[in-house]
């Protein structure tokens, strides 16, 4: 017994919706038609309804608008006709439907990379941490930036992501100046934004989307990053200096706060009365969950920071928001730091983060506090990770081996004592 084939016919047209002016412009549309039956994709894109050209489907001129819609035109043209080609070579059922699920990612094995963060960030909306999420949609608007610049494309499939997007992405990163900025990201960030994609790309190969993954032969690296802090000096001043400006006192008094506790940007402006404890040394302790980590933290409150507290007990602001500060934007919280260390001549970059660096090496390593206390303190679960917080000050080795040389010197001499004797 013999089969054939059937035949198929298919075309693809683009279209404007006349029934749907506003102000002038149409949305544009693809339609696919197989065998007579047909679907229509939206473009997403809009055209003046005086600049369409409906005999070949494009946007009348050459001005630079027309230029970038029609090149769109072409692509879309491009895809839809790679999808059906897809289709045809797998020696799958052909028809208006299958082709437009191709086309959007949406069948059961072609899905697309755009499909791919949009799901990953929808899944994990409710376990990532706000800030968390924030920068995997950074990554997401470099990606499509690196598809519609360097890839000429809407969107790839995620069978076409091979070491070589990688490579290319990466180079791209490097040479990106991002709105706002003087000079492109530093080789650590372009790392995060590279490890954001592999996480990605790592769901799919799990949910077998992908067949290998791409970064398999990639290797990740980044460069130690000596971490800014503020020396005892430069500490002191910031707390004497008398400020002219409300603002800028409260800042100033905020970030010697977490001078003295070790607690970020973030836990500080979410601090209220009830976080702060009689610990079981009688003295008043903090004792909350970092917003990051979501780890238990228990901090006995030094002097300073007690002052603070008292200080802005009834403070106006704070009775409204309900916490120990008034709530500042972490934004204007930087900005004004910047200020606060020009007006003290301090000549490096202030940040609220900064303080807790600050936190870590000046006021409790430098003291002859342990490492193992001031990570349990920072909240970190590894004291590796507090070394990258916490310099181990040059005073401070010499006085580690200073009392070493003690230590040996005290076994030396009973050594000789006893070979006396």
């Amino acid at each position: 017994m013999t089969t054939m084939k059937r035949l198929t016919t298919f075309s693809i047209l683009f279209w404007i919706n006349q029934s749907r002016v506003k102000n002038n412009y149409v949305s544009i549309y693809a339609r696919i038609t197989v065998n007579s039956k047909r679907v229509n994709i939206s473009l997403q894109r809009k055209v003046l309804l005086a600049d369409w050209d409906a005999s070949s489907g494009k946007v009348r001129g050459t001005k630079k608008e027309a230029r970038i819609l029609n090149r769109y035109i072409d692509q879309v043209r491009s895809r839809i006709f790679e999808a059906y080609e897809q289709l045809n070579y797998e020696n799958k059922l052909i028809t208006a439907q299958a082709i437009k699920a191709r086309f959007l990612g949406e069948d059961d094995k072609h899905y697309s990379l755009l499909t791919l963060i949009d799901y990953h960030n929808t899944q994990m909306s409710e376990s990532l941490r706000f800030g968390t999420l924030k920068n995997y949609f950074t990554t997401q608007r470099y990606i499509t930036i690196f598809l519609n610049e360097n890839c000429k494309t809407a969107d790839v499939y995620l069978s076409q992501l091979t070491y070589q997007f990688i490579v290319d992405f990466e180079r791209f990163l490097r040479l990106y100046i991002p709105i706002g900025y003087k000079k492109p990201m530093g080789h650590n960030t372009v790392m995060k934004h590279l490890q954001r994609l592999r996480k990605m790309v790592s769901l799919a190969y799990k949910m077998e989307w992908l067949d290998k993954d791409p970064f398999i032969k990639f290797k990740p690296s980044y460069k130690k990053v000596e971490r800014e802090f503020l020396t005892d000096a430069e500490l002191q001043m910031i707390i004497e200096k008398d400020f002219k400006t409300d603002r800028l006192t409260s800042v100033r008094d905020m970030f010697i706060f977490s001078c003295y506790t070790g607690l970020s940007y973030t836990d500080v402006m979410q601090l209220t009365e009830d976080n702060i404890v009689i610990g079981i040394d009688g003295n008043k302790w903090i004792m909350t969950k970092r917003q990051k980590t979501d780890t238990r933290v228990r901090i006995p409150i030094l002097f300073k920071a007690e002052e603070l507290i008292i200080k802005y007990q009834g403070h106006e602001k704070s009775l409204v928001t309900g916490t120990v500060f008034p709530v500042i934007s972490n934004q204007k919280m930087n900005t004004y730091l910047k200020e606060i260390a020009m007006i003290c001549g301090i000549s490096k970059n202030m940040t609220f983060h900064m303080a807790r660096h600050t936190f870590a090496t000046t006021v409790t390593l430098s003291n002859g506090v342990p490492i193992e206390t001031v990570s349990k303190l920072l909240g970190h679960s590894k004291i590796a990770t507090t070394q990258i917080y916490a310099r181990v000050l040059e005073h401070k080795v010499s006085d580690d081996m200073n009392t070493l040389r003690e230590v040996l010197k005290n076994i030396q001499e009973q050594n000789t004592l006893k070979s006396t004797s």
